[in-house]
């Protein structure tokens, strides 16, 4: 009897383990790299240098061959960035300007920061608590924005006619209580 030879064919090899990608890493690792990687430009491309070098410094040493290169170059960027002198307001209002143009921009949490900040040393500044209402309106919070609204208005009565004419605040034209708070009149 004629035993039977079993093989693979050439350039077919048995293997248990993972695939491996270009330059030694399994495609998974690869993957999570290149994940990685672009979550660290996009912290970049949105100014957010602290988390974009964080990334990048976690990520070079197990990067593939074909990042590597790029993620230095961006680790100097960020540290250049963050070298820069911070951001300084001679006034409050300009410092609210700055926040204003954050929000314009999608840049949400950066303006928040920058309210916060104005609060800090201003915690009567009405037209923060209004800023901070129109921030919240977008971002769909209309809890905060119902509270902080409130505030400009208990700060500034002149901030409810404002707010009545305000786009900004489509998202909850329809909430009984933002009708409440900007027609108290009519209740």
């Amino acid at each position: 009897m004629k035993q039977e030879e079993h093989s693979t064919s050439p350039g077919r090899k048995k293997s248990s383990a993972a695939a491996i990608a270009p330059g030694g890493h399994s495609a998974a690792a690869a993957a999570t790299a290149m994940s990685s990687y672009m979550t660290a430009v996009q912290f970049l491309q949105q100014g957010r240098f602290e988390k974009a070098l964080a990334a990048l410094e976690k990520l070079l040493p197990s990067a593939p061959p074909e990042i590597v290169e790029r993620c230095r170059m961006y680790i100097a960027t960020c540290q250049r960035q963050l070298e820069r002198p911070s951001l300084s307001f001679s006034t409050p209002e300009e410092q609210y300007d700055y926040a204003v143009s954050l929000l314009n921009t999608g840049y949400y949490e950066d303006a928040r920061d920058q309210f916060a900040g104005i609060l800090a040393s201003y915690p009567n500044a009405d037209y923060v608590y209004y800023g901070l209402a129109i921030l919240d309106a977008v971002t769909g919070q209309t809890q905060e924005c119902l509270q902080n609204l409130a505030r400009a208005i208990e700060l500034n009565p002149r901030n409810r006619l404002q707010a009545r004419v305000d786009n900004d605040f489509q998202s909850i034209v329809d909430d009984p209580r933002f009708t409440e708070l900007l027609y108290p009149e009519v209740s």
